[in-house]
């Protein structure tokens, strides 16, 4: 993974066993004269091959040293083998581009050479960090609020307040959901890669009042979770924490996500969320599904002239 142009923690064996007992994994290993050149991390789900579903992003992930033909390869030896074990169709979910280490277009290219259909779209909300952004002036009123009441900011890995204090009330409440992960998963996984996943909490007067949890990358800082109690709007709270976040504690990030504000699987945005987000400066980002029919790997035979 150290050496792959497109791959983060989260395909690291040490993140995605957390949740091995929900899914049949299928990952797969390519190999280019004994040497490893690629990898999908996988699950069959109802016999079909799906880019890891415990993931919030996928696909498969290519050494830097490929170059358009080998990747094609690489590609043509997946479909060919997943058509040979009688696997019809691939799933996958692709890493967007603000995750490359250098650009990686050749999987969409090759997907739409194999006919595959694009089957959901979700919007992610990105700072470019290294452009010029404005933050709206309802956002930085709200800082000065947060100000104005003596919030402070706390960053460390203690997530047990955030999960049992905020998180999981607001999430029961609003959408009758709870966390993807527990508060004890977040922490072992934080113990297993303590460079990347931090949470940041909100305080008045020794009290939580929001907090928001980052998994970190080499080029973005992405909220995995953003929350807090019912008086975010007189505090300012998540103003006044974001703030810190995008002004001063990753400001040498390439980007910053707030991630998506879709629901109803991508074909409806949460309006005020997204707003909250464009306040900031954030604009969209695409994360793309496809499935492909495995026995059209045959449409890569003869593509190079």
């Amino acid at each position: 993974m150290a050496s792959a142009k497109n791959a983060t923690f989260l395909f690291h064996r040490n993140f995605m066993e957390y949740h091995s007992d929900r899914f049949t994994d299928h990952s797969l290993l390519v190999f280019k004269g004994g040497k490893l050149v690629a990898v999908l991390p996988a699950n069959l789900n109802n016999g079909e091959l799906h880019s890891h579903q415990g993931l919030t992003y996928g696909g498969l992930v290519f050494s830097a040293k490929l170059k358009m033909k080998d990747t094609s390869e690489v590609f043509k030896a997946v479909l060919q083998y997943l058509a040979s074990e009688g696997i019809k169709k691939l799933h996958l979910k692709l890493l967007p581009n603000i995750y490359h280490s250098i650009p990686g277009g050749e999987l969409p290219y090759l997907l739409q050479l194999t006919e595959a259909v694009r089957t959901r779209v979700d919007v992610s909300s990105t700072i470019d960090l290294r452009m010029p952004f404005k933050i709206q002036s309802n956002r930085t009123e709200g800082v000065r609020k947060a100000e104005r009441h003596g919030l402070t900011i706390s960053e460390g890995t203690n997530f047990t307040p955030f999960w049992n204090e905020i998180l999981i009330p607001n999430l029961a409440q609003r959408h009758d959901a709870a966390p993807v992960h527990s508060a004890k998963e977040i922490t072992m996984l934080a113990g297993n890669f303590p460079e990347h996943i931090w949470q940041f909490n909100v305080m008045k007067d020794d009290k939580i009042v929001a907090g928001a949890t980052i998994f970190e990358t080499k080029h973005v800082a992405h909220a995995q979770y953003i929350s807090a109690n019912a008086d975010k709007q007189t505090l300012g709270s998540l103003d006044f924490l974001f703030d810190y976040l995008l002004n001063d504690r990753f400001r040498s990030k390439p980007y910053f996500d707030f991630g998506t504000s879709n629901e109803a699987a991508g074909t409806k945005v949460n309006e005020g969320l997204l707003y909250w987000k464009e306040c900031f400066g954030a604009r969209s980002v695409v994360h793309e599904t496809y499935v492909v029919d495995t026995a059209n790997y045959t449409n890569l035979e003869d593509i190079f002239i």
